[in-house]
């Protein structure tokens, strides 16, 4: 169904062909004025290349996470934010002939508010849909804390960069999109510094941070754990789709190998990971 969108954009250029300009304004600052023109055939045909790009890799993206899978309530919301990123695309387009048809302004309001409450969205769905049961724990075996804080430092400067901008915006509506994405900015410098918790229990470990359950491994799923270095060609934080997930900030750690997948334990002394999974295995039997 999206890739409706395509044509759908592709018509709004045709039907106002003969009424648009020779030259098109396509690219606006931050008070809304245009800084930038293409000829009727580019920007046509920039707006189709974009739009099929972004199509591409969404329904690849979609193909390959549902292959190995059934489909989840993160497969719904993963599909929600994809059409609100195609739908705010197709909009710019419109309201870009619209604009030179008419001159009516674009609100770039709508799409800083849209776009900041939906990267917020999916975040929060990819953290809380997959992260299995709760267990009833009766007593803790084990705790353990993986931070490295001098990957806080990275989001220093993202968050000056952010804070510059919504200071200087005259749009409030940019400013507000942007004050969502430095509040992400703030959430993850926090993760980050305080870093992941894992707690093992009798019924499993759980993976947690700034308080809240990422993921839940029962001890029944614990297929093998070895100590692993971590590729850091993987990147850093929390990284893995579907049902491989890794929580690591170095490259040292545990591999858990599930039923399913596998999760990656990041610490910097993993030898302790396994004395502490081992007594989780102790204790569950």
């Amino acid at each position: 169904m999206m890739w409706l969108m395509l044509p759908l954009t592709a018509l709004q250029y045709v039907k106002n062909w003969d009424h648009l300009p020779f030259k098109l304004a396509t690219h606006f600052n931050a008070a809304n004025q245009p800084n930038g023109w293409m000829t009727r055939e580019q920007a046509l045909w920039s707006s189709i290349e974009i739009l099929a790009v972004l199509l591409m890799i969404f329904t690849l993206v979609l193909v390959l996470s549902h292959r190995k899978q059934e489909i989840t309530p993160f497969s719904w919301a993963l599909l929600a934010f994809f059409y609100v990123v195609l739908g705010m695309a197709s909009y710019m387009f419109i309201a870009t002939i619209n604009y030179n048809l008419t001159g009516q302004p674009i609100h770039f309001t709508s799409f800083g508010i849209v776009f900041g409450v939906s990267l917020i969205g999916i975040i929060i769905a990819h953290l809380a849909f997959r992260r299995g049961p709760r267990f009833v724990v009766t007593h803790v075996i084990a705790r353990e804390v993986h931070a490295v804080r001098a990957w806080a430092a990275l989001f220093v400067p993202l968050i000056l960069v952010e804070l510059a901008a919504i200071s200087f915006l005259p749009n409030w509506g940019m400013r507000l999109g942007l004050s969502l994405v430095c509040l992400v900015l703030l959430v993850a410098l926090a993760a980050v510094w305080t870093g992941f918790r894992y707690y093992f229990t009798p019924q499993g470990f759980e993976i947690h941070a700034l308080g809240f359950r990422l993921k839940s491994v029962p001890l029944d799923d614990i297929r093998h754990y070895s100590v692993e270095n971590w590729n850091p060609l993987g990147g850093y934080g929390i990284r893995g789709v579907g049902n491989s997930r890794a929580y690591v900030w170095g490259n040292r750690g545990v591999r858990v190998v599930t039923s399913d997948g596998y999760v990656f334990l990041g610490h910097n002394e993993p030898q302790r990971i396994v004395r502490d999974l081992d007594a989780m295995m102790n204790a569950g039997k």
